[in-house]
């Protein structure tokens, strides 16, 4: 059989779902597929047309694999994944694992494609909340720099996980006739939260994971560290809000970019007209999550001045299970075929 062995652990999930179809839809040559679930239940997937078990995960059938794709736990990935590297095969990991590990490169592969290299067969993909921001603000800093950015996120609830998602549903379902009859103004009392910090239908949650002593939850911290690491700005001022919104699938963020050197609007999008990877809308026109949470490109619109002649706003919405996960995975493993790696 031509093409590559290729495993994909958590394939079951939300992210593994997804990243089956990339690789069906952008005909990547798999020659022969090795689901796995992530040891917390069975199933099978589909691809190409017929179903496939889903089985348990272990070294030596991973090892089989020319390549992992790891759309799992932290767990799972910090199991399983230099194990595999160190044993020739190359993991390509959408955990928050290894991501800021100074051995791993952290890859958006339009903007640091170059940090792949031959010796370093564990690749970190990044977190889905900045991905569209640091492919749309890449082309910027390459022509004027960066001093600061600021972003406040807008994330869907697919991005925390299937049982944040359905428990979503359940209490949009269990809204409607709550809804039908209680003041036009009133808020529907509707069971607790126990996936998200508070109740997620009608509501907008300021927490996206923990919060540690400064205030920051997790995901704050998240986005500072890794935008520096794909952009290389390790001293970097990052800061951002991430919000949990009612959403079922797209993240959006309002970003604000301050460059070393005076950059209009016109020139902002000049430069981004062509840019890898980037949809950017017309003037008075802007993509949102509804419309738009199922596409591959990262949308860019509404670019506006900021507070002094060298910041910009943006708004961008990127699909967070597609370029902010399984698309940018893929798109990895193809610059490893391009490079002749795999």
């Amino acid at each position: 059989m031509s093409g590559l062995t290729i495993a994909v652990v958590g394939a079951t999930g939300l992210v593994g779902r997804v990243l089956l179809q990339v690789l069906e839809q952008r005909r990547f040559p798999v020659g022969a597929l090795l689901p796995f679930n992530s040891g917390r239940r069975a199933g099978a997937v589909r691809f190409r047309g017929r179903a496939v078990a889903a089985r348990g995960v272990t070294l030596d059938a991973l090892a089989k694999a020319r390549l992992v794709f790891m759309v799992s736990s932290d767990e799972v990935s910090l199991r399983w994944g230099r194990a595999l590297a160190e044993r020739g095969v190359w993991v390509i990991d959408d955990s928050s694992a290894f991501r800021l590990a100074e051995d791993v490169p952290l890859v958006i592969p339009e903007v640091n494609a170059g940090a792949l290299s031959p010796r370093r067969r564990l690749i970190a993909g990044p977190n889905c909340t900045l991905t569209g921001a640091a492919v749309a603000a890449w082309p910027l800093i390459r022509r004027a720099g960066a001093r600061a950015a600021r972003l406040a996120s807008y994330q869907a609830i697919s991005g925390a996980g299937r049982e944040a998602l359905e428990e979503f549903r359940a209490q949009l379902r269990g809204a409607a006739g709550v809804l039908r009859k209680s003041d036009p103004l009133g808020i529907p009392q509707l069971a607790p939260a126990r996936a998200l910090p508070r109740m997620s239908a009608f509501n907008v949650i300021p927490q996206v994971g923990s919060f540690n002593r400064d205030g920051e939850c997790s995901e704050e911290v998240k986005v500072r560290g890794e935008l520096r690491k794909i952009w290389g700005l390790p001293g970097l001022p990052v800061s951002a809000t991430t919000v949990r919104v009612p959403v079922i699938r797209g993240h959006s963020l309002a970003f604000w970019l301050e460059a070393r050197r005076p950059l209009s609007p016109g020139a902002a999008r000049r430069t981004l007209e062509n840019a890898p990877g980037v949809r950017l809308w017309k003037e008075g026109s802007y993509p949102t999550p509804l419309e738009e949470g199922e596409s591959w490109p990262v949308h860019v619109a509404r670019i506006r001045q900021g507070t002094n002649p060298r910041e910009l706003a943006f708004w961008i919405v990127s699909d967070n299970l597609l370029k902010g996960a399984a698309l940018n995975s893929v798109q990895i493993a193809e610059a490893l075929l391009k490079k002749r790696w795999l």
